[in-house]
């Protein structure tokens, strides 16, 4: 087995396209060590330039053969006529590159022809020892926190219900304007797409188990799927911080059906369908999927995830022209982050960490855990116009709060805190019989027992 590096030259070859076209890279253009490349053998994919690097690894499928230019694949800025391809299958995208620095700091690659002779003709072979380094680094790539967490994202501004022209939506969003599933380059989103208009001539056999249950096929039409691309980034989509989008329809307009995450429990099974091109079944993928807000009870799923810190200062427009004062609801939401940050400080002064909320968990502003204890919070601004809808409104999101984790930690208790002591001292006594902690700054000796 020999590995060796592909070299994608951006004047040349249209990969940012390609890929923002959900196609998949099925060859590459060689110039030598043809009778050398194997089935089977390893690679990796540079993009040459002062800011380039390797951006995907994977095997080669054989050994390489003569291509006519009618064959061509379509990502090169010209045609390049007759040449030499080695068919290959691109195994993961990595989500950001490992850059000429680390290959040149590195001594293991100290004179390879990948840097002394980077506009060499495809490929370059590397050593047992140089595939070795990079694989180990690509590992660490692959599996690395990432640095955007998960809970804010406050960009999305689509609700349940609303309709899209899809280009329109991939303009705002990201992701390819093409294809069942859309992982977007640019936010943290996977959007897909269910139509039995088109899903089902593919074997593409959506299921809805109930209103918050979703069976959903994985992508790719020909032969047994596999996780990658659409597919990975489903499966991996908790790990890599990206929001689940569902769209009804796949073409002109679609309608969003909201957020989802796999199922804990069971994420996803395999099944049987019959292939585009005819002959035998294939292997699928059946993704299993909860809408978010759906209870999760799943005792070994982690509550919450480091705290987000809010922005106070985020004055949002109105969605429609007749909405209420803008100005008002501004001052509303900087009141409530202000109160929210200054509770997950306390929380911190006191040693324990404050968290937010996993598409996993119910939508609760901030929660600590202390010992066996967990405990969740809603955040409440209050105003004589609105105090008893404030009180009414978090009491009860609070008692959902406590009743979906309650499979997920030892003991729950809620505490409702407002930014002052209610009007009315009927709401402690109301709170009280609730089983919920009613707290507010300098009246908070409760909040912590």
């Amino acid at each position: 087995m020999t590995a060796w590096v592909l070299i994608c030259n951006p004047r040349k070859y249209r990969l940012q396209e390609m890929l923002d076209d959900d196609r998949e890279l099925t060859s590459w253009s060689v110039g030598r060590h043809l009778h050398e490349m194997r089935e089977g053998d390893p690679f990796a994919l540079w993009v040459s330039g002062p800011r380039g690097g390797v951006v995907a690894t994977g095997q080669l499928t054989g050994g390489p053969f003569w291509l006519d230019e009618e064959g061509d694949d379509g990502y090169w800025t010209e045609a390049p006529g007759p040449r030499h391809v080695a068919p290959l299958n691109v195994e993961q995208w990595l989500k950001s590159s490992i850059p000429r620095e680390w290959f040149s700091s590195h001594s293991a690659f100290a004179g390879a022809t990948v840097l002394t002779q980077p506009f060499a003709t495809n490929p370059h072979r590397l050593t047992d020892q140089q595939w070795e380094a990079l694989a180990a680094e690509v590992e660490q790539a692959v599996t690395r926190t990432p640095e955007v967490q998960l809970p804010g994202n406050d960009d999305w501004d689509l609700r349940p219900g609303d309709e899209i022209r899809r280009v329109d939506l991939h303009t705002r969003y990201g992701g390819s304007r093409q294809g069942r599933i859309s992982p977007s380059n640019t936010t943290n989103n996977v959007i897909f797409f269910t139509d039995p208009r088109t899903g089902e001539q593919h074997g593409y056999e959506d299921v809805w188990e109930s209103e918050d249950r979703f069976r959903y096929t994985g992508e790719g039409q020909v032969g047994d799927q596999v996780f990658a691309r659409g597919n990975k980034a489903i499966r991996d989509h908790l790990r890599d911080g990206r929001h689940l989008r569902l769209f009804i329809g796949s073409r002109g307009k679609v309608r969003y059906a909201g957020e989802w995450i796999l199922d804990p429990n069971g994420p996803y099974s395999w099944g049987h369908a019959p292939s585009t091109e005819g002959g035998g079944d294939r292997k699928v993928i059946y993704f299993h999927m909860i809408r978010v807000g759906a209870a999760v009870t799943a005792p070994d799923v982690p509550v919450g995830t480091e705290y987000w810190v809010e922005d106070e200062s985020t004055v949002p427009a109105p969605a429609v022209p007749s909405a209420p004062d803008p100005a008002l609801m501004g001052e509303i939401l900087s009141k409530h982050r202000q109160l929210q940050n200054a509770l997950a400080q306390q929380v911190r002064d006191r040693g324990m960490k404050p968290l937010s909320p996993t598409p996993t968990d119910p939508a609760f502003d901030l929660a600590w855990q202390d010992g066996d204890t967990l405990t969740v919070t809603e955040v409440k601004s209050l105003r004589l116009q609105n105090e008893s809808h404030q009180l009414r409104t978090g009491l009860g999101q609070l008692l959902d709060y406590v009743d979906q984790l309650s499979a997920r930690a030892p003991q729950v208790r809620g505490v409702l805190w407002v930014e002052r002591a209610p009007s009315e001292d009927r709401w402690l006594g109301i709170c009280e019989r609730a089983g919920v902690v009613l707290a507010w700054p300098g009246a908070d000796r409760k909040a912590w027992t």
